[in-house]
C-alpha cells in the first residue's frame, strides 16, 4: 500500500460475497467467504434467487437466480465471480455484451457462449446447458444452490523442461472445478511493516523471496503423487554437549533453488498443489482437452491479454504496455459516462462514517457498483481520510496540500487540477478566521471543522484541543479535547464541531458561547464549485495529453516520488470515456515509478490522468470479483470510485 508520510460512501445495502480474484487477470481464484448478506435480485422471470452455493460439499457464498424457460423449464444463472472464481472458467474476448464466449477444458477455437443478464451490480451467465453438458446435478433449497459435480481423479503430475520458462501439466480423467490463489507471505519476526502485501513500495534492488501459489482441483489425487511431493523432513538439531564433542562440519553449501512444486495434498475430496514462484513471475494457467488437463507457465508475463464488452457502456481490457525495454501488465475498465442508466460516484468504506476502512471487494459489494477502484489516501493508523471526498454537493473530506483531484457531474462531463478548498469562520462582529481542514485526519496547527459526515461523534486526534459545538450558526458549547483518543464528543445533527489545535487555541476568547457564525466555503480553482462530485488523491499525472507530473509541489515524499510499485489511475480518453486501471509489476521486475506510471496512461490512450492511491491498495473491481490480484492479498481502502445502476445511490444525510 503506497503511503506518503502516513497519509496514506452512506450507500444502499446488499452485498454478495466470497468472490474470485483474476490475480492480474490470469486466471480465476479462488472464492473467498463473504462477509455480508446480498438482497434477491427482482426481475421479471426471476422465481428463485440466493447467495449460497454448495458445491461439491462445501459451502460458498455467491449469487445465482433461476428462471423459468418454456423450452428447457427451469434456467440457471450464475454471477461471474462464480462461474470464474469457482470453477475456473476462462472468459474470451467478445463485443457482444448479451453474450460470454468462455473456455473450460475445451477447443479455443471454438468457444462455447453463454447468455448474460445484468442485474443490480452482477452479471449472470446461464449454466443450463453448460451444467447439463458436463453432467452436474443441480437442486435449490431455500436460498441455497447445490451444485454436484462428477468425482474426478488427478492421474500425474508432471514438470515439463522448457528453456523459457518452467512448466507443470496436471492431468485429469475429466473436467473438474479450479481455482488458483496468490499465499500471504510468512512473516518473519520481528515484524517489519504494518502490511505483509507482495505489492508493498520497492526502492532498492533487492531479490525478494518466492511467492506462494496453490491450484485447488475438486479431484482426488492418487497417493503416489501425494507422496512423491511430500516434504522432505526437517534435520535433527543435535543437543549442545554433541555439539562441542561433535568435528567441525565443512562451511554449508549455497542454498539450492526452490523446486517449483512444493507440496501436493489432498483434503476433503480436493487436491491442493502448492507452487513456489520467484518474484516477478506468475502462474499463467490454461485447461485442454484430449486428454483434460490443467497445464501451467511460470512467465514474467502471465497476463493474458483480453477485450471484453462485460456489458453495455463497459469494457474490460488486460493488455501489455511497452516503454522503452519494459513491458508492464495494465488491466483496466473503460466507461462511455454518457450510457444511459450508469453512475459515477466516489464511497467511502464505512456506510455512516468517514472513519474506517474496508477490503473495497467487500464495499463495492455492499454498494452494489458494478465495477469500482480504490481511491485516494488515509492514514492506515487512525483509518481517516487524507483527501478531498465529495458527494452530491457535500463535502465528506476536504483537499489537502494543494494535491490532484478528479470533478465530474452526471452529464459525462469531468475536470482536472490540482485542488484546495477555502473556508473562513465569520462572526458577527465580522472578525474572519481560517477553516484549515474539512472532515480530515491531516491535523495541524489552525482551526479544522467537523460535520455529521464524519460520523456520531468525534474523539480528539492530538492533545489539548478546544473544541466547539456549533447548532443553527451559534456556538452553543466550549469544552476542553484532554488527550488525543480519549473522549469522544458528540457532533450535532444540526451543526458541526469546530476544532481549535495549537496555534488556534488562542482565539478560544473570540468565540465565546453564544456568538453567531457562518461559513464561506470557495475551492480553488473556482472550476471545481461547478461539479457535486470530487475525489482527490495525487500526484497530477496528465492534462490536456501533456505529463504534468510534479510530486514535490503536491508535497509528496521523495522516497513516495522515486518508488517502483504497483500503481492505479483514473482518467479520461480522447472519446470522452472514462478509464480506471491497475498497472503491475513489470515483466520480471517491479512495478512502475510515478513518472513511468504517467508515460503508461498517456499511451493508453489518457488525455487527463490522475493517480489514484497504490501498492498494495490497488483493487480493480468489476460484478463481485477482482481483476487484477487475489483478494487476501489486498489491503483494506478508506475510499474508493464506482460505477452504479440507477437509481442512484442515497445521499449523505
Amino acid at each position: 500500500m503506497v503511503r506518503d508520510c502516513n497519509f496514506s460512501l452512506k450507500l444502499t445495502q446488499t452485498s454478495i460475497s466470497s468472490i474470485l480474484c483474476f490475480v492480474l487477470g490470469l486466471t480465476p481464484t479462488n472464492v473467498v467467504n463473504a462477509q455480508q448478506s446480498i438482497k434477491p435480485p427482482v426481475k421479471p422471470g426471476v422465481f428463485l434467487s440466493g447467495q449460497q452455493i454448495f458445491l461439491n460439499g462445501r459451502m460458498l457464498t455467491g449469487a445465482w437466480l433461476q428462471q423459468k424457460s418454456k423450452a428447457v423449464g427451469v434456467k440457471t444463472y450464475l454471477s461471474d465471480a462464480i462461474v470464474m472464481g469457482a470453477l475456473g472458467v476462462d472468459f474470451r474476448n467478445n463485443f457482444n455484451p448479451q453474450r460470454q464466449p468462455i473456455q473450460w477444458f475445451s477447443s479455443t477455437t471454438k468457444p462455447q457462449s453463454l447468455a448474460s443478464l445484468l442485474i443490480g451490480g452482477y452479471r449472470y451467465l446461464d449454466m443450463t446447458n453448460f451444467a447439463k453438458t458436463a453432467g452436474w446435478k443441480i437442486k435449490t433449497q431455500g436460498n441455497t444452490l447445490f451444485i454436484s459435480t462428477p468425482t474426478a481423479k488427478v492421474t500425474a503430475i508432471n514438470q515439463l523442461p522448457n528453456p523459457t520458462f518452467q512448466t507443470i501439466t496436471i492431468d485429469l480423467n475429466r473436467p473438474t472445478p479450479w481455482q488458483l490463489r496468490q499465499e500471504l507471505p510468512v512473516k518473519r519476526k520481528p515484524a517489519q511493516t504494518s502490511s505483509s502485501s507482495p505489492d508493498d513500495i520497492i526502492l532498492k534492488p533487492t531479490t525478494p523471496p518466492n511467492r506462494d501459489w496453490t491450484i485447488t482441483l475438486d479431484s482426488i489425487a492418487d497417493p503416489v503423487l501425494v507422496q512423491r511431493y511430500a516434504p522432505a523432513p526437517e534435520p535433527l538439531s543435535l543437543p549442545n554437549f554433541l555439539k562441542q564433542l561433535t568435528p567441525e562440519l565443512p562451511s554449508p553449501q549455497p542454498p539450492q533453488p526452490e523446486p517449483l512444486i512444493k507440496a501436493v495434498k489432498v483434503v476433503k475430496n480436493q487436491t491442493f498443489v502448492t507452487l513456489s514462484v520467484p518474484f516477478g513471475f506468475a502462474p499463467r494457467v490454461i485447461t485442454a482437452n484430449n486428454p483434460h488437463k490443467l497445464q501451467v507457465e511460470i512467465r514474467p508475463d502471465a497476463l493474458l491479454t483480453k477485450n471484453i464488452t462485460w456489458a453495455k457502456g463497459i469494457r474490460w481490457r488486460q493488455q501489455w504496455v511497452t516503454l522503452g525495454t519494459e513491458r508492464f501488465p495494465i488491466v483496466s475498465i473503460e466507461l462511455d459516462p454518457r450510457t444511459s442508466g450508469l453512475q459515477l460516484r466516489p464511497f467511502i468504506a464505512q456506510p455512516d462514517t468517514v472513519v474506517g476502512t474496508a477490503p473495497l471487494i467487500r464495499s463495492a459489494r455492499q454498494n452494489v457498483a458494478l465495477t469500482a477502484i480504490n481511491g485516494g489516501f488515509f492514514n492506515r493508523n487512525n483509518r481517516l481520510p487524507l483527501g478531498a471526498i465529495r458527494r452530491d454537493g457535500q463535502w465528506l473530506s476536504s483537499p489537502i496540500l494543494n494535491r490532484g483531484a478528479i470533478a465530474w457531474n452526471d452529464s459525462g462531463q469531468f475536470y482536472y487540477g490540482r485542488l484546495a478548498l477555502k473556508e473562513t469562520l465569520i462572526t458577527s462582529n465580522r472578525q474572519r478566521l481560517p477553516i484549515l481542514y474539512l472532515n480530515s485526519g491531516f491535523v495541524q496547527s489552525g482551526i479544522s471543522r467537523y460535520t455529521p459526515a464524519w460520523g456520531q461523534a468525534y474523539t480528539p486526534l492530538s492533545n489539548n484541543e478546544i473544541i466547539l459545538t456549533v447548532q443553527k450558526n451559534q456556538i452553543t458549547n466550549q469544552l476542553p479535547g484532554g488527550n488525543a483518543g480519549e473522549i469522544p464528543v458528540p457532533i450535532p445533527a444540526d451543526g458541526y464541531l469546530l476544532i481549535l489545535r495549537g496555534s488556534a487555541v488562542s482565539n478560544t476568547n473570540q468565540l465565546p458561547i453564544g456568538t453567531n457564525i457562518r461559513i464561506d466555503s470557495d475551492t480553488t480553482p473556482g472550476e471545481f464549485n461547478r461539479y457535486p462530485h470530487i475525489l482527490g488523491a495525487g500526484p497530477l499525472l496528465l492534462q490536456n495529453r501533456q505529463i504534468v507530473l510534479d510530486g514535490a509541489s503536491e508535497k509528496f515524499n521523495s522516497s513516495f516520488i522515486k518508488a517502483k510499485a504497483i500503481r492505479s489511475a483514473i482518467c479520461t480518453t480522447s472519446t470522452g470515456n472514462l478509464m480506471i486501471a491497475a498497472v503491475h509489476h513489470r515483466a520480471g521486475g517491479a512495478g512502475p515509478t510515478l513518472a513511468e506510471h504517467a508515460q503508461l496512461m498517456q499511451r493508453m490512450g489518457c488525455i487527463n490522468a490522475l493517480n489514484l492511491d497504490g501498492g498494495s491498495s490497488t483493487s480493480l473491481y468489476l460484478g463481485g470479483q477482482l481483476l487484477n490480484r487475489s483478494p487476501n492479498t489486498a489491503a483494506r481502502v478508506h475510499n474508493g470510485i464506482g460505477i452504479f445502476l440507477q437509481p442512484r445511490l442515497e445521499k449523505t444525510k
